[in-house]
């Protein structure tokens, strides 16, 4: 059997990308517990804050999208109109509030049996579980928003940093790994908790081609984690940034892989992850974990 190309030479690890969110309600503890069973290496939750300050595991800023929020008649009054978009606003409820939310099948093609049956998850609720696990589970939370939160007068990225430390979860070795597309909050996390970071970048950022930015980035980041239609041409030829990374010392952590969604330029899911699994990509974010866990392991 070939060696891996990754950073490492061992076989690319599978993150849960908001747990098992392909089969399951997203940010739910039924997905993060889903998504460990089927063998993922590492959990993915996003990060909010509620107007009172307390870290919630959610994608959007806006709750219509994910929770059952819309149906509940004690808050049609706090739907508001911000940048243009109509939405009921995390940051515009308590963490009790929050407490009596249920979560909801974002994407329409996908199973909404279990709409309204798990409650929202504080990120201590997480931390907690993920202790209790035997190893304890790896996490990889991304904090979202950073600044739209610093402006509301919360600062989540202590937040984040205060519920780490408070379990002993600061440091490189820590089961926790970080990450944000703010690079400048990125960093000050980095530098505070001492954890692993990686700074995630859009498709279309033109720094993936600038290697002496990638060269400075490895001075505390421990990688990148792109959009993965960076990793090729639109030929499906590969583009260089693994290497480029790579030769940087940075892993690269590509998102997100979906078995429901078009895998241009490729024919499936399948082609896809083996595509990555042949470029070396580090880490790939997955909605649905068990196939590429089944893939990786066929290999």
């Amino acid at each position: 059997m070939s060696a891996w190309r990754t950073l490492d030479g061992r076989p690319s690890r599978i993150i849960a990308h908001r747990g098992a969110s392909g089969l399951l309600p997203e940010h739910t503890l039924p997905a993060y517990e889903l998504a460990l069973a089927q063998g993922a290496d590492v959990i993915e939750p996003d990060l909010v804050a509620s107007a009172d300050g307390v870290l919630f595991c959610r994608h959007d800023l806006g709750l219509a999208r994910s929770t059952d929020v819309a149906r509940r008649p004690q808050f049609a009054d706090r739907r508001r109109d911000r940048d243009g978009v109509s939405d009921w606003w995390v940051d515009g409820f308590t963490a009790a509030e929050l407490d009596g939310l249920r979560a909801v099948q974002p994407w329409p093609q996908r199973d909404h049996a279990l709409d309204g049956q798990y409650p929202l998850l504080r990120f201590d609720a997480l931390l907690d579980w993920a202790g209790r696990q035997s190893p304890p589970a790896m996490l990889y939370p991304e904090l979202k928003f950073p600044q739209v939160f610093q402006s509301r007068g919360i600062d989540a990225a202590e937040l984040l940093c205060a519920a780490l430390e408070q379990r002993g979860l600061a440091g490189e070795q820590a089961p926790v790994w970080l990450q944000c597309t703010d690079h400048e909050v990125l960093h000050s996390l980095q530098r505070r908790c001492g954890n692993r970071a990686f700074a995630l970048v859009e498709r279309d950022d033109p720094r993936l081609i600038d290697t002496p930015w990638l060269g400075k980035l490895s001075r505390w980041a421990d990688g990148i984690a792109p959009d993965k239609a960076a990793l090729w041409a639109p030929s499906g030829d590969d583009s260089g940034l693994v290497t480029r990374a790579h030769d940087c010392g940075l892993e690269v952590h590509a998102w997100t892989f979906r078995d429901d969604v078009a895998n241009e330029p490729f024919g499936s899911i399948a082609e896809e992850l083996d595509a990555a699994f042949e470029l070396g990509v580090d880490a790939l974010f997955c909605d649905f974990p068990a196939t590429a866990i089944a893939l990786r392991n066929a290999r």
